[in-house]
C-alpha cells in the first residue's frame, strides 16, 4: 500500500519516488507513526552537537511559553524540565505580548547568538503578532526587550508562523503569514518574506507576497511557510493549508501540506498542481489526521521533515490528547519534494 501523498500518481512517478528513497537507503514504510506522543504542536527541530532540540507551541495550563524536548536519535524524546516544572525557552514574554497564545517557535543561529522567532498575542491590538528574542544558549532563556512586535500586519488580521531562512549567499530572510482568515477580517491569508539584518533581530526593506489562498483544497488558509532549495539550487516553498482542527463533524482533519516553486527567495512562486503532497490518511492501519506545520532540518546529511498531526483512537477518531510530533525523510522526485514514512 502507498502513502496518501502518492494516491492518483502515475506509475512512472511512483517508481521514481521509490527509486529516490532506495538511492537514499530509505525503504518507504507503510504508515506514518508519531515519534513523540505528547501534545507538542508546531514543532521545530534544531540539530546540536550530541543530539536534537525540539521547540513547540506553548504547553497547556501556562506550563511554558515555549516548551522543549531533546533526543539523541530522533526516536526517543524527553521534555526538558527544571525541577518539577517544564523548562521554558522563553520564560518572560516582552512587554507587548500577553501570555497564553505563544505559538510556532523557530530558532536560527545568527550574530554569534541563537535567535528565536515566535507568535504571541499583542496587548495593544489583541491580534497575534511576531516577536524575536535571543540567547547565548539554545535552551534559553531567550530574552527580548522590544516594546513592539517584530512584524504585525494589523490591516491584514495580524501575523503568525515566522520562519527564518538563510540563503546560499548568507543573507537572512523571515517568512510569515498574514492572518487573513481571522474571523474579524476575512481577507485572503498570504505568505510573505522580508529581509533580516545579519544578526536576525530586525527586518529590513519591504515584505514580498509569495502566495495566498486561492485553491479549493486550501479553504481560506495558507500558513506555516518553510523555504528551502532543491538539489539544483532552486527555491521551494513548503506550506500548510486548510483549517488546522479536527472538528466533531469531520471524519478526519482537512489540514494538509503543499508546495510551490519560486523563481527567487522573494518570488514569484507557482503552486504545484499535485498539491497537497501530504494529507490525512489511514494507510497501513495507522491514522494520520491533519498533518501540517512542517519544518525541515538536516540529520546525518539528509533532509528530514518534522510536523504534527492529531492524536487519534484505534478507530481513527479524535482522541482529545493534542497534536503529536512526526518525523519523515524528505526526498526529491523530478524536482518535487516527497514526504514518506521513515524507517522504524
Amino acid at each position: 500500500m502507498i502513502s496518501a501523498a502518492w494516491q492518483g500518481a502515475p506509475v512512472r512517478r511512483i517508481l521514481t519516488v521509490l527509486l529516490a528513497f532506495t538511492t537514499l537507503g530509505l525503504a518507504p514504510q507503510r504508515a506514518f507513526a508519531p515519534v513523540f506522543e505528547t501534545d507538542f504542536p508546531d514543532p521545530f527541530i534544531l540539530p546540536l552537537k550530541g543530539g536534537y532540540l525540539a521547540y513547540a507551541t506553548n504547553a497547556g495550563g501556562f506550563a511554558a511559553n515555549v516548551q522543549m524536548a531533546f533526543s539523541t536519535d530522533l526516536k526517543t524524546w524527553q521534555l526538558l524540565r527544571s525541577g518539577e516544572r517544564l523548562q521554558d525557552a522563553l520564560p518572560t514574554l516582552p512587554r507587548w505580548a500577553a501570555s497564553g497564545r505563544t505559538w510556532a517557535p523557530e530558532v536560527i543561529r545568527a550574530g554569534g547568538r541563537y535567535v528565536l522567532y515566535f507568535t504571541a498575542a499583542d496587548r495593544a491590538s489583541g491580534l497575534q503578532c511576531v516577536g524575536v528574542a535571543s540567547a547565548a544558549d539554545p535552551r534559553g532563556p531567550f530574552v527580548s526587550a522590544s516594546e513592539t512586535p517584530l512584524v504585525c500586519q494589523k490591516a491584514l488580521g495580524g501575523t503568525i508562523d515566522p520562519s527564518p531562512f538563510r540563503d546560499a549567499d548568507g543573507s537572512l530572510h523571515l517568512l510569515f503569514k498574514s492572518d487573513g482568515n481571522n474571523p474579524k477580517y476575512l481577507v485572503p491569508s498570504r505568505i510573505w518574506v522580508q529581509p533580516l539584518t545579519p544578526d536576525g533581530l530586525a527586518v529590513t526593506g519591504n515584505p514580498s507576497e509569495l502566495i495566498r489562498n486561492d485553491q479549493r483544497w486550501e479553504w481560506r488558509v495558507v500558513e506555516s511557510p518553510t523555504m528551502l532549495r532543491d538539489p539544483d539550487g532552486k527555491y521551494v516553498l513548503l506550506f500548510s493549508a486548510n483549517h488546522f482542527g479536527w472538528e466533531p463533524d469531520q471524519r478526519m482533519s482537512n489540514y494538509a501540506i503543499g508546495y510551490a516553486r519560486c523563481a527567487t527567495v522573494a518570488g514569484p512562486c507557482v503552486k504545484a498542481a499535485e498539491n497537497p503532497i501530504l494529507k490525512s490518511d489511514r494507510e497501513g492501519g495507522a491514522c494520520l489526521s491533519g498533518p501540517g506545520h512542517q519544518t525541515v532540518f538536516q540529520a546525518e546529511g539528509k533532509l528530514q521533515v518534522v510536523f504534527h498531526a492529531w492524536a487519534a483512537t484505534a478507530k481513527c477518531r479524535f482522541a482529545d490528547k493534542g497534536r503529536y510530533m512526526y518525523i519523515a525523510p524528505l526526498a526529491w522526485s523530478a524536482g518535487a519534494p516527497v514526504i514518506a514514512p521513515a524507517n522504524p
